[in-house]
């Protein structure tokens, strides 16, 4: 096949990548865009030859203007959308803030409206629905140590495969 059918035909998805932040009894991090009408991850758009992890620090730090250690990688959701294009879409560990880490965020000012640490519970009243379903799964993710594969938020592994039996 000539290249340029090849290259007409390879996948050129959008990326974006996260991460969740916790407290002291497991509530997770959400930030109040100015630009959007819900909740969402600290997090962003990858750049072009930018890596998932350094896109994640690099919007954490942007938005919340901290700098902490980014823990392991917890889901890669591939979400298709004939009228917004393909993305994967990217969840890190961003391990438990406490109130010493809470007390040095400095919202980005134009960015966002409010930073706070919200119950697994609202997820579903808070966020869009793609977005609950893959946050949930980041934070199952983490309970049980390994990193997650999803479509559109959803896993498609067998169960015996998840719990590897």
């Amino acid at each position: 096949m000539p290249d340029n059918e090849h290259e007409q035909r390879m996948a050129r998805p959008r990326m974006a990548s996260g991460a969740l932040f916790f407290d002291s009894v497991g509530r997770v991090l959400l930030v109040r865009p100015s630009y959007k009408p819900l909740w969402e991850i600290p997090g962003g758009y990858v750049e072009q030859g930018e890596s998932p992890l350094a896109a994640c620090r690099r919007e954490v730090e942007e938005e919340l203007g901290i700098t902490p250690d980014i823990g392991p990688l917890l889901v890669v959701d591939w979400a298709p959308s004939p009228a917004e294009g393909d993305k994967v879409l990217y969840i890190f560990d961003g391990g438990d803030l406490g109130s010493g880490g809470k007390a040095l965020i400095r919202p980005a000012p134009r960015e966002l409206l409010a930073v706070e640490f919200q119950p697994a519970g609202a997820l579903d009243q808070l966020l869009i629905p793609r977005l609950a379903r893959r946050v949930k799964q980041a934070i199952a993710a983490r309970e049980l140590g390994r990193t997650c594969y999803l479509e559109h938020g959803q896993q498609l592994l067998a169960q015996a495969d998840r719990t590897g039996q």
